[in-house]
Formats: structure tokens, C-alpha cells, sequence
């Protein structure tokens, strides 16, 4: 029986790795489902440090198998490096990187929901109206599917061998700033992805599934203008029934039954 290729079996323990991580998420995700939140509350009535958990948690299940190609790359090239005896980093110091990013993107997502909820709250907004500014997030997002920001991003994430000779940087210190350099590329491209998660439904399973395979799809299929176009033009058409007809949201109910909405912590 020929020796196995060392690098190729450490390729398959860190992709393993990757997936099992991307499905311990999914799993604790469904268990946790949307039972006892505030769905008609965009901070699901959680705290901070929840609310970033949670969202750290959905980052990990939604954006790893999509990330997996370049984490890959960056492993590789290190090994290459360390049989060569240079200088090696751990991949995970890259990945910390880019958790970083999806983290503090988190962080503000929490800030704009609770300003979300105060405005609402002063306003007097109704489910309806509310519904309404939902459909209007599905639009730009998926006009933004459409505009020369998102291409470059995705460009950069489509071509993860390009990105890592383009943004290498030695040491602990380069190999955590490419993975926040590659994790803002990825926030450039997906943002209002996750944006529309807030009209959706922050713990809809069914929203989350499908903005997964459309990160995964964008970013692996050799077809990814017509993907991007297709999503561009059902986010479009699903926002304005929305702001036609709000009952088409799926938040819509919560919020009716929750509305007035209050700040968390209140």
C-alpha cells in the first residue's frame, strides 16, 4: 500500500475540522431554535454577550463550509513553509482572524437592533411599518448583489491562492491580519445577506439555510454571475410583495403581537 501524502491527510483532518465545527453549530442552532425569543424584537430580547454568542455561533455554521477553500490554501502554503523550514503559524491563528471580523460584525449588528428598537419604540411604529422597512433592506440587498463593491470582494474570495500571494504577511502578527484582511472581504460581500436576517427572522433556520448556500454557491460555482443575478432579482421581487403586502414577511406576526416594541432591558 503507497504512503499517504502527510499534506494531503493533513488537509482532510483541518477540512473535517471545519465542517464538524460548522455542524456542531448548526445542530446547537436547531436545538436552541427560536423558542422563548422576542422574534418580533430584532435583539430576540437577549443581551449583548448573548446576542454576540449566538451570532458568533451562527457565523461559524454559516460561513465555514464557504471560508473552508481559503482556510485550506492558507494551511497549505504554511506547511510548504515548514518543510522548507521557514518560519510556520498555525491556521488558526488566520482563522482567529476572521472570526475577529464576523465577531464585531456582531457587535454592531447588536447596536443597530437596540437603536432599531428604541426609534421603534418612540415612533410608534406598526407591524406593518416595520414590515415595510423590511422590504425595503430585502431591495438593497439585493441591488447591492449587482454593484462593482460586491464583485471586488467576491473576486477576492474566489481566488484564494491569489488572495494569500497578494496579503501575505509573516509572523503571528501577519497571519492574524490576513485573516481579518479576508474576513472584511467576506463581510464586503455578504453584509446585506446577513442584514436581511433581521426582516427574516435573526433565528429563521429556513433564512439561514438559504443565505448559506447562497454565500457557498457565489463563492465555489463557476457560474457566479448568473447566481448573483438570480439572487439579485428574487431579493428584489420578495421586497417589494413586502412592502406591498408586509404580511408576506415572516416576522410579521411577532412583531404585531409584540409592538409597541420596547428596548431590551426594559
Amino acid at each position: 500500500m503507497p504512503a499517504r501524502d502527510p499534506l494531503a491527510v493533513q488537509r482532510a483532518v483541518l477540512l473535517g475540522l471545519l465542517l464538524a465545527m460548522a455542524g456542531g453549530a448548526w445542530a446547537w442552532l436547531i436545538w436552541l431554535g427560536p423558542g422563548g425569543m422576542a422574534m418580533g424584537s430584532p435583539t430576540m430580547g437577549l443581551g449583548a454577550p448573548l446576542f454576540v454568542l449566538v451570532w458568533a455561533v451562527m457565523m461559524v455554521a454559516m460561513m465555514f463550509p464557504a471560508a473552508a477553500p481559503m482556510i485550506l490554501t492558507f494551511q497549505a502554503v504554511q506547511a510548504g513553509r515548514r518543510r522548507r523550514g521557514d518560519g510556520f503559524i498555525a491556521t488558526w491563528v488566520f482563522v482567529a482572524g476572521y472570526m475577529l471580523v464576523w465577531v464585531g460584525a456582531g457587535v454592531v449588528a447588536y447596536g443597530a437592533a437596540l437603536g432599531a428598537e428604541a426609534l421603534a419604540a418612540r415612533a410608534g411604529i406598526s407591524a406593518a411599518g416595520a414590515a415595510r422597512v423590511g422590504g425595503f433592506l430585502l431591495v438593497l440587498a439585493g441591488l447591492y448583489q449587482l454593484t462593482p463593491l460586491k464583485d471586488r470582494c467576491l473576486a477576492q474570495c474566489r481566488t484564494p491562492m491569489g488572495f494569500v500571494v497578494t496579503a501575505w504577511r509573516d509572523g503571528v502578527g501577519g497571519a492574524l491580519r490576513m485573516g481579518v484582511q479576508h474576513g472584511l472581504y467576506c463581510l464586503g460581500c455578504c453584509w446585506l445577506l446577513f442584514a436581511i436576517m433581521f426582516p427574516l427572522g435573526v433565528m429563521n433556520l429556513a433564512a439561514m439555510a438559504a443565505i448559506t448556500l447562497v454565500v457557498a454557491a457565489e463563492k465555489s460555482l463557476p457560474w457566479v454571475r448568473p447566481v448573483a443575478s438570480g439572487v439579485a432579482v428574487a431579493l428584489v421581487a420578495y421586497g417589494l410583495l413586502v412592502l406591498v403586502l408586509p404580511r408576506a414577511l415572516p416576522t410579521y406576526m411577532a412583531a404585531d403581537m409584540a409592538a409597541p416594541m420596547a428596548p431590551a432591558g426594559r
